[in-house]
């Protein structure tokens, strides 16, 4: 791997380690400036297509998803690694799944439901949008729904 400081091409992995999603953090230190610094592997794994509403297919795309619950956790205390990770499991789950399409309603349930444990208020702007919650009936119905349980 080349240095990031240098450009040498010349590096030495001096420790590794794995992550539970199967990644690998490499510390590794630089031949010729003696500069440390970490690199990140992950698979790549082949993730299925999106099978939308209206029938037309999409590549499921981890940065729009993680666009979405970065909307969905403006201005509450939300970590980015929390954010980052829901990506990332859901991200596992469909490749887990083995198929090469599943309805994009899928990836919405996964969602609502990891974002109902982390944060209701998120959950309910999520939800919103998701569930087609068009008008204020809708949203106090879902709110007093949350409320119960």
């Amino acid at each position: 791997m080349k240095c990031p400081y240098c450009n040498n091409k010349k590096t030495r992995v001096i420790d590794t380690s794995h992550d539970t999603r199967g990644g690998t953090r490499r510390r590794r230190v630089c031949d010729k400036c003696d500069r440390r610094f970490s690199s990140y592997e992950r698979p790549i794994l082949a993730t299925p297509l999106l099978v939308k509403r209206d029938g037309t297919r999409e590549e499921f795309d981890r940065d729009k998803l993680i666009g979405g619950l970065r909307v969905s956790c403006a201005k509450r205390p939300v970590a980015a690694s929390d954010i980052d990770r829901i990506a990332g499991e859901i991200e596992a789950e469909l490749q887990q799944m083995g198929r090469s399409e599943v309805p994009s309603r899928s990836v919405g349930d996964k969602v609502i439901s990891k974002l109902k444990e982390l944060d209701e208020v998120a959950y309910i702007r999520y939800a919103i949008v998701y569930l087609q919650l068009d008008d204020l009936e809708s949203i106090r119905h879902e709110i007093d729904r949350l409320l119960n349980e």
